[in-house]
């Protein structure tokens, strides 16, 4: 995190308001009117919903809300959404030893479609062991939909190594906790709007790295529990803002 930290643009910021939305929609009135909280003017923030619907970053939903209509997220923000949820939740299931394991078969493939699997074996929060072998412990309730990659092969195996030692050759571990701990004092020691908004979106971004491994192959001083307490209640503060604008 940069120690210089800004407030985001505005464009960041309507979209970090609706990713921290449950549901993610909102009304343009209520994205102007929360945007004026963080100092965004509201002519601003309409050119910015709309360059945002531009690119795909947001849609217009007009069956949802007043006559007005909603904006929602955008299908690659709507994925995005999901992952955020799912570092921010509870993900995790009881774990028995055992690994999720990946192996490309096929050779000889596209550079960008050898990019987009990787993509999204890394989604998954598998991590490449050598070139072509992902895996992690099979410890979380997602289910393995990657499995049906006609380009992989996929089991489930118990690795002979120590798995603590495995994990750590495969994240770096110490400084992800590094980072986590100082972007948990950092939300803690920013009142000021824009800049805390700022330092929320790196405490989400960071999280979505979080490799959510189990409890036993993590060091003693994890933060991330800290941080996904510390997001939720940045969330209900959102959320309250957002009521608030209604009225």
């Amino acid at each position: 995190m940069p120690a210089d930290l800004a407030p985001l643009p505005a464009r960041s910021v309507m979209l970090s308001l609706l990713l921290g939305s449950h549901p993610d929609r909102m009304s343009a009135a209520d994205l102007v009117r929360a945007g004026e909280h963080f100092g965004i003017p509201a002519a601003t923030s309409r050119v910015a919903l709309t360059r945002a619907v531009a690119a795909g970053d947001l849609r217009r939903d007009p069956s949802a809300g007043s006559g007005q209509g909603a904006y929602a997220l955008g299908e690659r923000l709507a994925r995005r959404q999901r992952r955020q949820d799912e570092a921010v939740l509870d993900a995790e299931t009881p774990w028995d030893g055992t690994w999720e394991l990946a192996v490309v078969t096929v050779s000889g493939r596209p550079g960008p479609e050898r990019a987009a699997l990787r993509e999204r074996l890394a989604s998954y929060r598998l991590a490449e062991a050598r070139e072509g072998v992902w895996t992690r412990p099979a410890n979380l309730r997602r289910p393995r939909a990657y499995a049906g990659d006609a380009v992989l092969s996929t089991f489930l195996a118990t690795p002979d190594e120590d798995p603590a030692a495995l994990a750590a050759s495969l994240w770096d571990l110490p400084a992800w906790a590094r980072e986590g701990t100082a972007l948990l004092e950092r939300l803690s020691s920013t009142g000021e709007p824009a800049l805390r908004l700022a330092v929320a979106a790196h405490v989400v971004r960071h999280l979505a790295g979080d490799p959510l491994l189990p409890a036993a192959l993590l060091p003693d001083d994890w933060p991330a529990a800290a941080m996904r307490s510390a997001y939720a209640a940045y969330q209900d503060e959102l959320r309250a803002l957002a009521f608030s604008s209604l009225s």
